[in-house]
């Protein structure tokens, strides 16, 4: 058993009581008031009891719920490497092409890149990763096998799944559903699509491909989707109906979905509904442009996670790795100044990408009473130990000196991955 002694759970004010956290065979077995034991009878502040139980100090630290990175591309970030002045010319297909062009000169191997990426994700408070992988005419199989290889290195600290992604269309090149074929055989979790209407420009194809090979090797898909206005709502329809017809509620994920920030309220309320009885998850990288409505989202128990997209890379020169940052990010693009709005962005980093990963909808509790996702009695225990008065203010601070807990064992603190280096 393991005890984290004094520690304040989820605090939404300064002044929240402390509490003792037990940890049994990985997951939290007891939550109970910090206890007020006389010195001489109190047990070490950090090591072993009497009993046997690892006790660990908490030193008044705010602990919160593991999060999660579920929309990565760690097939393509250059994090830690020289840096490269931005040269993609503001398409999407110029952004593709710009990658297909230059992804080969990184100072890393796919899967040494993907290795930094994962301890700077851990490092930060992640133990989940979703990451896409490139599979297209110009790298076949080598940026999915390099990605796999990094997070089955990582497997013992952190929950992962791979997505077969054709970054550059299915339709558009000859070859692709092959590759994505052979890659669902190779242990992709998942199988992409991108922009079915606006990009392949023959969604009735590009669908069938997908949810076919879904189908097929039965396993789950998760689609980019950057159309916006009605061409969006067009391809969310066609994404809820097959995911309806095929009976693969919780298995369909839709990223970005920009056309929920691009119509008319109530259409956009119309389509939610029409995702939400269909079982459809969503993950946001927190853009800019394109927020999602997360209070329609969260009223109709949605799962919606949220990744950092690229780190980087040849798409853009931001992002870093830190999930936190990523989530104070969330907070700002919604322009939210509340605690309860700011502290509902850091469920989506954690219990909405657990939900995403798990095919699970929200049963509409809080963190601290969630007994599969969250903080209670029955949940993994996944979190992050910080030092901060509340979580709004660990949001906003974002405190570099972070330990993070996979399972009640330590796994990273202070910025770096415990045991060093998986790939080298």
């Amino acid at each position: 058993m393991i005890v984290v002694k004094n520690v304040r759970l989820f605090p939404r004010t300064p002044d929240a009581p402390a509490v003792d956290v037990e940890i049994t065979e990985g997951r939290f077995s007891r939550l109970s008031p910090a206890e007020d034991a006389a010195p001489d009878s109190a047990p070490p502040a950090t090591g072993t009891t009497s009993t046997g139980a690892e006790v660990i100090d908490g030193a008044g630290r705010i602990l919160l719920p593991g999060l999660g990175d579920v929309h990565a591309h760690l097939d393509s970030n250059r994090m830690g490497q020289t840096f490269r002045p931005h040269t993609a010319d503001g398409t999407l297909h110029g952004y593709i092409m710009n990658d297909r062009e230059n992804w080969r000169q990184g100072e890393r191997s796919v899967a040494d890149q993907a290795a930094y990426a994962i301890a700077k994700i851990i490092a930060s408070g992640g133990t989940r990763i979703r990451s896409h992988a490139q599979v297209d005419a110009d790298c076949g199989l080598e940026r999915f096998r390099g990605v796999r290889a990094a997070l089955e290195a990582h497997a013992d600290v952190l929950d992962f799944q791979i997505v077969a992604f054709p970054q550059a269309g299915i339709v558009h090149e000859q070859g692709v559903e092959e590759l994505l074929d052979a890659a669902l055989s190779e242990g992709a979790d998942l199988v992409g699509g991108l922009d079915p209407l606006l990009y392949d420009r023959d969604p009735v194809s590009h669908l069938d491909v997908v949810f076919g090979l879904a189908e097929k090797h039965g396993k789950g898909i998760d689609i980019h989707l950057h159309e916006a206005g009605t061409a969006g709502l067009f391809t969310l329809e066609e994404i809820a109906a097959r995911t309806r017809a095929a009976g693969m509620a919780g298995q369909v994920t839709v990223s970005h979905a920009f056309a929920l920030n691009t119509n008319p309220e109530p259409e956009v309320a119309r389509i939610l509904d029409v995702l939400a009885e269909a079982g459809v998850a969503l993950t946001t990288v927190a853009p800019a442009k394109g927020a999602l409505p997360q209070s329609l989202i969260r009223e109709r128990r949605m799962a919606l996670g949220l990744g950092e997209d690229g780190q980087r890379d040849y798409w853009s020169p931001y992002g870093d790795g830190d999930l936190l940052r990523r989530t104070w990010q969330l907070a700002f693009t919604n322009g939210f100044r509340a605690d309860a709005d700011i502290e509902g962005c850091l469920d989506i980093a954690s219990r909405g990408g657990a939900q995403v990963l798990a095919g699970a909808r929200s049963d509409g509790s809080a963190l601290v009473d969630d007994s599969r996702f969250g903080l209670a009695v029955g949940a993994p225990a996944d979190f992050v130990l910080v030092d901060a008065n509340t979580v709004t203010s660990a949001i906003m601070d974002c405190p570099r000196d972070r330990d993070v807990f996979k399972g009640g064992r330590l796994i990273a603190s202070g910025g770096e991955l415990a045991g060093g280096p998986r790939l080298s």
